[in-house]
């Protein structure tokens, strides 16, 4: 079987998969977790998948991916829990949400809210799961003509994607995935065997520890900086009753349409390199007021304000695994991690990974079809579980994080130097959070910065040391111009921020 099978063999291959015991026990743990670490105030789903890396090398890996998707998409599900409850995004790509859910709490609609976020979040996954179905053959289907300079191509344009969207300056986060860049230089030459930059430890010749540098760049600083702005005493819940959940009528009716806009709008920009979640939900919240009959409205409990933003993060959450699983090229930091998880085992992402293990890429695809329906049914049961959970005193919560980081990351290669590292990477990225320094270019950095290079440098032996050809050949150069545009919008929005015009929608 390979990509160019009919669709409904794939599918029934891919259910085939998911429905696995054993892989329905991991799709499950995954949302559960998802939805834990979404509604946490200070725990990401960058740090959880980070924290859990590990124990993907005891695992399938197909059930291994499985596991950290239910996590990434199961966070877009809890994260707006704690902003309609709190006025705390669980998630960044929640953030949104809290503009008006929170004041729907406040006027007594906490539960149509929460309701109208179930339902949103489970209609956009399951259209960005379509989109994903349907578009990532024909994406193979040019991939396959791809060459060195095609994907370094590709590769700088993720790169440069995500540093001309993100919040900070264009230079700043061009400068962290340089950074990244270097850091994944350490380690053995993969074409002259030398050892490079290891200073002459044995501890870093096969390179810095991805798990390490991801567990304390996100998880511990993380947790660091959230002991900082959160109170050790657990929250003040109001209550959420089931009877408080059922929408009226013109609830429904106010929340389809932006429902459909926020889907579609989430759908195209999680596929994007470089955008995400996120940027996703807060377009799709300018959209809104901007379409909107009732723009006064919004910021006051307006329902369209938490409908379309949570369809839209959803999608992306789906459609960001077509660059990552299609081509290889993970589109944020977290896509990095999960194409980390499968290279490590042996398990190349790209164009070659939907005819040579249909059963990870169907499996996976169709495992999103059953932990939207995991998360559709548990998310509203579970609201009092969350709602409790939301009460555990943060100065028993966060010691027992960084234990379950130094434990993971110790399991890795049993390495006491990993635990220094992760520790190590972990005041580093709180001094870049402090310093106003974009974390997830440097991940994407370390993690593209190898396969660049690779890339690179076989060009450069087929090309006869003419760089020149990334530039003349069609794809290579269409791609190296569309970065060169993005890279001077960049620029240009940057310059805009200095004069006070910020769009609402220019965050990351």
């Amino acid at each position: 079987m390979d990509s160019i099978s009919p669709l409904y063999t794939n599918v029934l291959l891919g259910l085939s998969t998911a429905l696995a015991p054993q892989n329905l026990f991991y799709c499950f743990v995954g949302v559960v977790v998802g939805m834990l670490v979404g509604v946490l105030p200070g725990i990401g789903a960058m740090a959880a998948i980070s924290m859990l890396f590990p124990l993907t090398f005891y695992l399938d890996p197909t059930a291994a991916i499985i596991m950290l998707a239910g996590i990434y998409y199961g966070t877009a599900y809890g994260g707006s829990t704690t902003s309609i409850l709190l006025n705390i995004p669980g998630e960044p790509s929640s953030a949104v949400t809290a503009f008006d859910g929170y004041p729907m709490a406040q006027k007594g609609r906490a539960g149509a809210a929460l309701m109208v976020t179930t339902l949103a979040s489970f209609i956009g996954g399951s259209v960005g799961i379509i989109f994903m179905m349907l578009f990532s053959p024909i994406i193979v289907s040019y991939a396959l003509q791809f060459g060195a300079w095609e994907y370094f191509a590709l590769m700088v344009l993720g790169l440069v994607a995500a540093s001309a969207v993100s919040e900070a300056s264009v230079f700043k986060s061009l400068a962290m995935v340089v950074f990244g860049i270097i850091f994944g230089t350490v380690g053995i030459d993969i074409y002259t065997g030398v050892y490079r930059f290891d200073f002459a430890s044995i501890h870093l010749r096969d390179g810095i520890s991805l798990e390490a540098f991801a567990m304390g760049l996100f998880g511990v600083s993380e947790v660091i900086a959230s002991i900082r702005t959160v109170s050790v005493e657990g929250a003040q819940i109001r209550k959420v009753t089931f009877r408080s959940m059922i929408l009226t009528r013109n609830e429904v009716k106010r929340s389809a349409m932006p429902v459909v806009r926020g889907t579609l709008i989430g759908s195209v920009l999680g596929a994007l390199p470089g955008t995400g979640a996120t940027i996703a939900s807060f377009l799709s919240y300018a959209v809104e007021r901007r379409v909107s009959r009732r723009p006064d409205e919004f910021g006051k409990g307006a329902i369209e304000g938490v409908a379309s933003p949570e369809a839209a993060n959803n999608a992306a959450g789906q459609t960001a695994f077509i660059p990552t699983m299609a081509l290889g090229i993970p589109g944020t930091a977290t896509m990095a991690i999960m194409l980390s998880a499968l290279v490590i085992q042996g398990i190349t992402p790209g164009p070659m990974l939907m005819a040579e293990r249909p059963d990870i890429f169907w499996g996976l695809i169709m495992s999103f079809w059953v932990g939207n329906v995991m998360l559709l049914a548990l998310n509203i049961p579970l609201i009092g579980v969350w709602v409790s959970m939301l009460r555990i005193p943060y100065g028993i919560l966060y010691p027992a994080v960084l234990l379950f980081v130094c434990i993971g990351v110790y399991s890795v290669k049993n390495s006491s130097f990993d635990v220094w590292a992760v520790l190590f990477f972990g005041v580093v990225g709180y001094l870049m959070r402090l310093g106003g320094l974009p974390l997830a270019p440097m991940v994407l950095g370390i993690v593209l910065g190898p396969m660049m290079e690779e890339h690179f440098r076989r060009g450069m032996l087929l090309s006869r040391g003419d760089f020149v050809d990334v530039f003349t050949r069609p794809i290579s150069g269409a791609v190296m111009a569309a970065t060169l545009a993005l890279l001077l919008w960049g620029l240009w929005r940057n310059l805009k921020k200095k004069t006070g015009v910020v769009p609402i929608t220019e965050v990351d």
